[in-house]
């Protein structure tokens, strides 16, 4: 039996029922691989229905945790992110929460776009990003994810909030940064790019610095010109105010 005729099992079944003991128990079949397939399928369409913030925390847990097949595992977490757009408002708070902690915020991301105003997204998607300095985190994925969406976003804000992340202490979260940036495409970040190259030590985000800063044409300013001939890496440098690429 496929997950679409469970879901239709579940809404012959009668009321739903909106109890904490209720959600306390779709949340223990939500959040376990180990639980019954169409026990767990079952309690992802109740706690959509249900549409409080402690059903949303509840489905929440369904993205902590992956399965095979992959095809299940996907159309469990789609049920999920339904359940939590239909939940609307109320799922902000524990959407908030969970992303505090989150191993990924993929899902969550998505969900958000979906349940904020267009106007709100990007300060939600800031004040997410806010959380996080530029020192060591175990896992930098939610930080990776976050500058990769804001980078959809140009404006102001987005570009100061992103510049600090060019001289993060992860090199994948450098590389982000400096991609990010440059797409924003506002030739203001240039003196925060060069000042980053003369940090830097990892050679991917070094080439991708110096190309982005080639391929824009932007100036490097003049006290910062000296140190930036000195930085660029091999197959690149320093004509008069510009980095280029050596043919």
């Amino acid at each position: 039996m496929g997950l679409l005729d469970w879901f239709g099992k579940a809404k012959s079944q009668g009321p739903v029922p909106k109890s904490d003991r209720d959600v306390a128990r779709f949340a223990r079949l939500v959040e376990s691989k180990l639980s019954q397939d169409y026990d767990r399928q079952d309690a992802i369409e109740r706690l959509g229905k249900i549409g409080t913030a402690a059903s949303a925390g509840a489905l929440l847990k369904r993205f902590n945790w992956s399965m095979d097949p992959s095809i299940t595992d996907q159309d469990e977490k789609e049920a999920a992110a339904r359940g939590l757009s239909a939940t609307g408002k109320a799922a902000l708070e524990p959407i908030r929460a969970y992303c505090k902690k989150a191993e990924s915020l993929t899902w969550p991301l998505k969900i958000l776009k979906e349940i904020i105003e267009p106007e709100h997204y990007v300060d939600e998607l800031l004040a997410a990003l806010d959380q996080f300095d530029t020192e060591y985190v175990r896992n930098p994925e939610p930080k990776i994810q976050l500058i990769g969406v804001l980078a959809e976003h140009p404006s102001e804000d987005v570009r100061v909030a992103l510049l600090p992340f060019i001289q993060d202490v992860s090199e994948p979260v450098r590389h982000a940064a400096v991609v990010a940036v440059l797409a924003l495409n506002d030739e203001a970040s240039a003196e925060a790019l060069v000042a980053g190259l003369e940090q830097e030590e990892s050679l991917r985000v070094k080439n991708r610095t110096a190309a982005g800063l080639a391929e824009k044409g932007w100036a490097i300013p003049l006290e910062l010109r000296e140190a930036c001939a000195e930085s660029v890496p091999p197959g690149y440098r320093l004509a008069n105010d510009k980095i280029v690429a050596l043919r």
